[in-house]
């Protein structure tokens, strides 16, 4: 039995020409009317927090609060390491 030779497993091997199903495209809107009502009605919000009333992912909700932080619609009051704590501006 020295001269059988296993046969190859192909699980783990893909051909690099080949390509699998295509991914469907995700487009992730915020309506920023929502999300800026949700904003000024919260005494705090968080990107998380944001992302889970709105619907939307956390990077949109990112985008949002960082847009809004340099239109001055909202101050950042606290958090470390990108995990901040927004505060509506007027409050």
């Amino acid at each position: 039995m020295a001269g059988t030779k296993k046969p190859e497993s192909k699980k783990g091997k893909k051909d690099k020409g080949e390509s699998g199903p295509k991914k469907a495209e995700i487009t992730v809107m915020l309506n920023e009317q929502e999300a800026t009502k949700i904003v000024q009605n919260s005494k705090v919000i968080t990107v998380h927090e944001l992302a889970r009333q709105t619907g939307v992912k956390v990077s949109a909700a990112n985008v949002f609060l960082k847009d809004a932080l340099k239109k001055g619609i909202i101050k950042r009051v606290g958090g470390f390491s990108g995990h901040y704590i927004y505060q509506p501006a007027t409050s």
